[in-house]
């Protein structure tokens, strides 16, 4: 946790700022594919990809295994909302 009463920077408490070397090619590809005007806005939307990719795998996952969920209860299925 960053202690804002002794920080100074010009960054949002949830943003930091560092320096990586990123391949300028996939660079491009990932900007073309989300359509970004930016490497910072081409980042920040592949880092957002990457989190609802695994939040869509751990759904599918639930789903799969039916985790959960009350859909072979007949009573349920057949109150369900059309």
């Amino acid at each position: 946790m960053v202690d804002i009463e002794t920080t100074t920077t010009r960054y949002p408490q949830s943003m930091s700022k560092t320096s990586i070397e990123i391949d300028d090619g996939k660079l491009g590809a990932v900007r073309a594919i989300l359509r970004t005007d930016t490497k910072r806005a081409t980042v920040d939307a592949a880092l957002d990809e990457v989190i609802s990719l695994r939040r869509r795998s751990l759904l599918v996952e639930r789903l799969r295994r039916m985790e959960g969920l009350d859909l072979c209860d007949r009573d349920v299925i057949e109150s369900a909302w059309r």
